[in-house]
């Protein structure tokens, strides 16, 4: 973990990362984005859900396909998929204890928009610890794992790739951010009714593996100070 210590810039994914997937936020956002598809293309659900994932694997997200394939208002569709109950969240004190103590900035990268990324934060009880959000209006409607959406949150945080961490729970989104020369964390969580659960294992641009976050950032907090 002492190799953490060069980090100035700490960089986390929001959604099954910042909380874990055992919350299943994810399963409601899935059903609105179906729901969503089925009204703006007047067709069945089961039609809407099958369009809805041939648009996440070929576009990256089924909002990019809906957008490219569609003309669809992304806002519009944001606004609408991210209508959910976070009760099932709890405050995650131990993580706001963990990003208090960890030096260097840190910031928000997320396909979802940043009034769903503030409602997440503040439900966490986390927010004051962020000093900004960088979502998907501000990529140009260009999800991650896009290499030039990783290049404008670094130019519009004048980021040094190689004194940055990414934490992710998504292993392909980390590959851009290795070649750019961040160090990568994975967070490894049960996402596999979501089928991404076992995807990063081995892969070469993991540099870390995460199994609960907060822990995971305390020590490296720990590590990261100056020996005594």
């Amino acid at each position: 973990m002492s190799h953490f210590a060069h980090i100035e810039t700490w960089i986390f994914d929001l959604d099954n990362t910042l909380y874990p997937a055992s919350c299943r936020l994810f399963d409601q956002i899935d059903r609105r984005i179906g729901e969503f598809v089925a009204a703006f293309l007047n067709v069945p659900l089961d039609e809407a859900r099958r369009i809805q994932k041939h648009y996440f694997r070929t576009h990256g997200t089924s909002l990019r396909g809906l957008m490219i394939e569609h003309g669809v208002d992304p806002i519009r569709y944001m606004d609408y998929v991210h209508d959910i109950d976070l009760s099932a969240v709890p405050r995650n004190f131990q993580l706001g204890r963990a990003l208090a103590e960890l030096p260097g900035r840190k910031l928000v990268f997320t396909n979802g928009s940043e009034r769903h990324a503030r409602r997440i934060l503040d439900h966490l009880g986390i927010n004051e610890h962020f000093a900004g959000i960088f979502d998907i209006e501000a990529a140009g409607w260009i999800p991650k794992p896009e290499r030039r959406t990783y290049e404008a949150l670094v130019a519009r945080y004048s980021i040094e790739p190689r004194r940055a961490a990414f934490v992710e729970d998504m292993a392909k989104n980390l590959e851009p951010a290795h070649e750019m020369g961040m160090t990568t964390v994975w967070v490894r969580n049960d996402g596999s009714h979501l089928g991404w659960h076992v995807e990063g294992d081995g892969e070469p641009h993991i540099h870390h593996v995460a199994d609960d976050l907060a822990a995971f950032l305390l020590a490296a907090a720990a590590a990261s100070r100056p020996a005594a």
